[in-house]
């Protein structure tokens, strides 16, 4: 047999109401959603409060009454605008992973600036020392690390690969925090020493990767002895990281 259908739908009243199926079973769950239950000789339906209801507790309403009816068989036609699922989907592309969506946003600000001023204020987002992203990240990364040592003291290895990310964030912000008057002057003609600058960057990024415990490891692991090697030698990197918070 087809299953029973309910309606869920927003009245132009600003009301929203549910109707179809009257057993008892589906009045009991859409009471318990928050529906109130209207008996008359039009027959049993129910509805929400139009007055006392706001509309983001009539969409978490809504969606939490059609979950329950769903997962008893009911079939049921939601309203999309009380849908709160397909306004997560269309609001997150990524769907859980809520922060790189946000940076997925970040990156496409980033690419559509026009001069130096828009790069910097889309900057500042990763690059703000107490709130921006790079900072959220180092703490994160710091956190996870003390948080495998408090889980398993004997997983130190693991915490210490976070602790060596941690400080690599904050290598880098190191690197970036001051670069606010030349990210105005993008895009203008460069000084002398501004061209001289850009010409021994490639020798500071690649002392910053000899420094990296992955690429030791990585190099001792091709080498024929590399059973005799200590993985323990890597070297944090030799820039300051900020002060923890």
């Amino acid at each position: 047999m087809p299953s029973p259908s309910i309606t869920i739908t927003a009245e132009p009243s600003g009301s929203v109401s549910a109707k179809g199926a009257s057993d008892d079973l589906s009045a009991t769950l859409l009471k318990h959603a928050g529906f109130q239950q209207i008996d008359d000789w039009y027959g049993r339906r129910h509805r929400l409060p139009t007055t006392t209801t706001p509309l983001a507790d009539q969409v978490a309403i809504a969606t939490h009454a059609a979950e329950m009816l769903r997962a008893a068989r009911y079939g049921v036609d939601l309203d999309p605008t009380l849908d709160t699922t397909q306004a997560f989907a269309s609001a997150n592309p990524l769907g859980p992973y809520t922060a790189g969506a946000e940076l997925l946003r970040l990156t496409d600000q980033i690419r559509s600036a026009e001069n130096g001023a828009d790069l910097k204020q889309a900057l500042d987002h990763l690059l703000d020392p107490e709130h921006g992203t790079l900072e959220r990240i180092r703490e994160a990364l710091e956190a996870a690390g003390e948080q495998i040592t408090d889980l398993d003291v004997e997983a130190f290895q693991l915490a210490d690969r976070f602790g060596f990310a941690a400080d690599f964030v904050s290598s880098a912000m190191s690197e970036l925090i001051d670069s606010d008057d030349e990210l105005l002057s993008v895009g203008q003609e460069q000084q002398p020493e501004t061209r001289a600058r850009s010409r021994w960057l490639p020798h500071i990024r690649g002392a910053a990767l000899a420094a990296s415990p992955a690429a030791a490891k990585a190099q001792v692991s091709s080498t024929p002895d590399a059973g005799a090697a200590d993985a323990s030698t890597a070297v944090r990197p030799s820039h300051a990281p900020g002060p923890r918070r």
